[in-house]
């Protein structure tokens, strides 16, 4: 589960959020192209535009529940 008191710097504010446990696997980023990007300095993904509809806000909780290290949370 991805722990909302260690998310990293790069995500916008918002309910969806990636933390430090990202392994820079790039599904999440396959999953919901329009709402997550990668810092690629730092080799992790993050959400860098919250959902703004119901197609966005799925392809988010799909990206949540197939993160293999379960580094997206929803505060939402």
């Amino acid at each position: 589960m991805a722990d909302p008191t260690d998310k990293v710097e790069s995500n916008v504010p918002g309910p969806y959020y990636v933390d430090s446990q990202c392994i820079d696997c790039d599904l999440c980023r396959q999953t919901a192209p329009a709402n997550f990007d990668r810092n690629e300095e730092e080799g992790y993904s993050y959400v860098y535009k919250q959902p703004e509809n119901d197609e966005e806000r799925a392809q988010c909780e799909e990206a949540m529940e197939e993160c293999p290290v379960e580094a997206i949370g929803n505060d939402g």
